[in-house]
């Protein structure tokens, strides 16, 4: 289970805002990837706060609830949208989204934990813990920000092309999704720069 070693070792050093950051929606077919930052108070304890991948959609939606309501917590989400990703690429449309969610924190961290491998030319001082979501509290935390976010996102864009079913499977390449894909083509909320959807894309003419 994740705790706030790392954090305490950033603590030692005289370093007092530590922001945990973390993504939702690399992997997707559509919709945006979510970027959370997050700063907790110093001995903060939340049982069963854990990488958002491991957690049921309920309890994520309990967690999200006691962590955006906390007070003592600062929080900030972000994202890059299907656009920015098809010109940017996913990767740095993902560190584009982070950037995002820690500038949004007033004041600014003294430093962040990123999940994941360095992020280069990040503006702020930063480590990054492969896994981290599953080590750190603070990245834990940006996990369910930035996953619950995305989703219910992906719920409103449900709403506008349920015909895709995007409240279901959020963007990911289902066979559902992809079958849908192929009876109706892309929507405005696909990456074109993803397979099969770039293909798909020279047979539709939909905006």
């Amino acid at each position: 289970m994740p705790d706030l070693a790392f954090e305490l070792a950033l603590h030692a050093r005289g370093l007092r805002r530590i922001a945990g950051v973390d993504e939702a929606g690399r992997g997707p077919l559509a919709g945006p990837v979510a970027a959370a930052a997050v700063i907790l108070p110093r001995g903060f304890s939340c049982p069963g706060l854990d990488d958002s991948k491991k957690i049921s959609p309920a309890k994520r939606d309990r967690l999200f609830a006691l962590l955006t309501g906390n007070p003592a917590i600062a929080w900030a989400v972000a994202m890059a949208d299907c656009e920015e990703i098809d010109r940017l690429n996913i990767l740095r449309a993902s560190h584009l989204a982070m950037r995002r969610a820690v500038e949004s924190l007033d004041p600014h961290p003294d430093h962040c934990l990123i999940d994941g491998l360095r992020v280069r030319d990040f503006p702020f001082p930063h480590d990054a813990i492969v896994k981290g979501d599953g080590l750190s509290l603070s990245i834990a935390a940006a996990s369910i920000i930035a996953k619950v976010t995305r989703d219910r996102l992906m719920g409103e864009i449900d709403r506008e092309f349920p015909e895709f079913g995007f409240a279901r499977h959020q963007g990911y390449g289902t066979k559902g999704h992809l079958e849908a894909l192929r009876i109706h083509g892309p929507c405005r909320h696909h990456r074109r720069s993803f397979q099969p959807v770039a293909q798909l894309t020279l047979l539709f003419d939909r905006p």
